[in-house]
């Protein structure tokens, strides 16, 4: 499984929000931008593409930012994904030649992206968020 840096940004935003959710405020693209190293530029093109789908909406002003548009239990780790990447739904054979040998490979890796898919979308930003408790911000190694 390849996640590309936009789909981690992505998803890293959207729990940053979803921890937020219950304050009602707007997030700050900066504050979300320098807590998680994630270039300023590139999160407001994510959250752009993020409200466009209606998983965000923006609030303008000196006091603006992001919030979800929706509790964090009816958004998918996979919907986020989705709407970033957009995922294929099928692999295509790329060998001219369909052989036997080459069919089963196409249908099992068919099936585990269905797999794949199927539990991504299981998956909500709520069990994220339900997962990071007690996890420790920093990390100290000896």
């Amino acid at each position: 499984m390849h996640i590309s840096a936009k789909t981690e940004y992505a998803c890293v935003a959207i729990l940053e929000l979803a921890s937020r959710f219950s304050d009602n405020a707007p997030v700050r693209i900066k504050d979300i931008a320098e807590r998680h190293g994630i270039p300023n530029r590139f999160l407001v093109q994510i959250l752009l593409q993020l409200k466009g789908a209606g998983l965000v909406i923006s609030i303008r002003g000196a006091s603006g930012g992001y919030r979800l548009a929706h509790s964090p239990k009816d958004i998918s780790l996979g919907q986020v994904m989705a709407i970033v990447d957009g995922h294929a739904n099928e692999v295509f054979q790329n060998s001219e030649n369909s052989t036997p040998l080459s069919s089963v490979l196409l249908a099992t890796w068919n099936q585990m992206l269905s797999q794949q898919t199927s539990q991504l979308h299981k998956i909500s930003i709520a069990d994220l968020l339900e997962r990071s408790h007690g996890q420790s911000e920093a990390m100290y190694y000896i």
